[in-house]
């Protein structure tokens, strides 16, 4: 009786360590109050679990930040090069959205050599990043003055085609777990929409996923399951919307205005969310993983 006691016991502890663990959907600090700027954006992790997003401490930068909360500068962008979303590819190559410049540059994971990986002086600022499985990139690229937007595709070669004008001011960017639909969402017209990714990677079948009543959009990010993790700027949550454009449940993000998020940790389950107001990194667990965390695994 005493043994069956002690085994209820330890399961019990077990259960309640883990049960701190999981409190699931509750934001908490990652890193300290203006750690970052305000234009604090794009996080990203790498296979191993560090975040990565732009301007820490200073503009220009990008700040890695260790699964236990330490932060770092990893890299200076050179000349007026500033960043805003980032993406790793499968062998480990980090793609940034320079929106001054009209790049997308590429960092050496060994090195931390920086290049111009695709340049396009027709770019608005190229915004936000999505990348599909082989390595294909595609960007959101606002005109904030004009309320207007457009999408391009960036091959694996550097070339640019712009593959989708006449819209919102296009911003959170992703594809799906098939990698047959990019979605987009409109900052300021409050708008989500759908592409069909055709087999010559143009895109197809603009359809509305859907709009919402009040406050803006900012980055955007898919689960394993196609759920997508959206920030609300101004509103201080991440909405979890279905591929239906139904809305699952809100997050708050303790702090107004979230900019962007992405999925890590040791099991893809952790959400990072950039968060204007404060300067800094909060995070929250979730059911499910990241898709781009799932895939820098191999899977």
């Amino acid at each position: 009786m005493t043994r069956f006691l002690s085994v209820i016991g330890l399961l019990c502890v077990g259960a309640g360590l883990r049960g701190d663990d999981e409190k699931l959907y509750v934001a908490k600090p990652f890193t300290d109050v203006k750690s970052f700027t305000p234009g604090i954006e794009g996080p990203a992790c790498d296979r191993a679990g560090n975040v990565y997003a732009v301007n820490f401490a200073k503009q220009q930068t990008i700040g890695r930040v260790t699964p236990a909360g330490v932060a770092e500068t990893y890299v200076t962008l050179p000349g007026k090069s500033t960043g805003n979303g980032i993406v790793f590819d499968r062998k480990g190559f980090m793609y940034i959205a320079d929106y001054v410049e009209h790049n997308v540059l590429k960092v050496d994971p060994q090195t931390r050599a920086i290049s111009v990986h695709a340049h396009n002086p027709e770019m608005n600022q190229p915004n936000d990043l999505a990348i599909m499985a082989d390595g294909t990139l595609f960007a959101s690229d606002p005109n904030w003055a004009k309320g207007t937007g457009q999408l391009w595709r960036i091959d694996r070669d550097g070339k640019t085609t712009r593959v989708a004008d006449n819209m919102g001011t296009t911003n959170g960017i992703d594809i799906s777990p098939d990698g047959k639909t990019l979605y987009v969402n409109e900052s300021v017209q409050r708008h989500v929409w759908a592409f069909t990714i055709a087999a010559d990677k143009s895109l197809t079948d603009k359809r509305l996923v859907k709009t919402f009543p009040d406050h803006g959009f900012d980055g955007m990010r898919v689960d394993v399951d196609g759920n997508l993790y959206i920030t609300r700027m101004g509103k201080g949550v991440v909405a979890v919307m279905s591929p239906q454009g139904e809305v699952i449940r809100e997050i708050d993000v303790i702090g107004k205005r979230p900019s962007n998020l992405c999925f890590g940790g040791p099991d893809g389950r952790t959400v990072y969310v950039t968060e204007v107001e404060s300067g800094r990194l909060v995070s929250f667990r979730v059911e499910r993983p990241g898709l781009a965390w799932r895939r820098l695994q191999g899977d």
